[in-house]
């Protein structure tokens, strides 16, 4: 199963520049990090149509497979041309050095 989900990660990573693993949608975060990563990514400039949200509570073996692809343990996760950047805090953190808006553009 969890190779499956590998599979799917590798996938989604390819197809898109910019993917966050997060709990809910853009739309409705269904928690307070998810939802903070996604303000900092539109505080970065990126669009709705250059950001792929995977909601990680619609499947179990991709929340579980993601932690294990990145041996990170919480969500929400950020990927940027296939890379994984890091969760909430890291996203932070690179946001207000301006880090995270260089590697965004």
């Amino acid at each position: 199963m969890l190779n499956l989900a590998h599979t799917q990660i590798e996938q989604l990573l390819a197809s898109h520049k910019v993917v966050l693993f997060m709990k809910g949608t853009e739309q409705f975060p269904m928690c307070g990090f998810s939802g903070k990563a996604v303000e900092i990514l539109k505080a970065c400039g990126i669009s709705r149509e250059k950001l792929h949200t995977v909601n990680v509570l619609d499947d179990q073996a991709i929340r579980q497979g993601i932690k294990e692809f990145s041996h990170w343990p919480t969500i929400p996760q950020l990927y940027v041309n296939g890379e994984f950047i890091g969760g909430c805090d890291i996203m932070t953190e690179m946001y207000q050095a301006g880090e995270l808006q260089q590697l965004l553009t």
